[in-house]
């Protein structure tokens, strides 16, 4: 089964897709692990539509059951929160137009499943996701490490979503 873990941005936007081995017990390994980019300078439409078909291409090519998706919460910034929540939803729209269930977890939640402590910053995040994915470096851009954490995330919560009838 495959984990699609997704750290939302405009700019730059991660992607981890973890796979998980039969019953969750083992050790995920991911499979593919990156930034999908786009440039400031292009008009906002055309960013959009891009990372729409970058999304759809990477969900073609490795089918996932679930996407795990950082939960928007807060921004300082309101363009940068609006364009955040832009690329959730067409990530999430495409996901579901590719039957896959879709997810969301906040950015405490995430810490905690992966680094045991909602206050982790980002250097902890990347040491743990090196540690838990078995790689051989933390990722990098830190956006890809993001990424894997949501994925890992998923995993760690899974059976207590199962539990609780699919709510978080």
């Amino acid at each position: 089964m495959f984990v699609l873990g997704l750290d939302p941005g405009l700019t730059r936007c991660g992607y981890c897709v973890l796979q998980v081995p039969d019953g969750g017990r083992g050790r995920s390994v991911a499979v593919a692990l990156g930034v999908l980019r786009t440039s400031p300078e292009d008009p906002l439409a055309s960013r959009l539509g891009e990372l729409q078909r970058e999304l759809r291409d990477l969900i073609a090519e490795r089918p996932p059951a679930v996407m795990a998706v950082e939960r928007v919460l807060f921004q300082v910034n309101v363009s940068t929160a609006m364009s955040v929540g832009q690329v959730s939803g067409i990530a999430m729209a495409e996901a579901a137009n590719a039957g896959c269930e879709v997810v969301q977890y906040s950015p405490n939640e995430i810490k905690s499943a992966v680094a045991g402590w909602g206050g982790a910053d980002k250097l902890q995040m990347q040491q743990m996701v090196q540690t838990l994915l078995g790689l051989a470096a933390p990722p990098e851009p830190v956006d890809a490490a993001d990424a894997a954490a949501v994925a890992l995330c998923h995993v760690a919560m899974a059976p207590m979503r199962a539990l609780a009838g699919g709510r978080p």
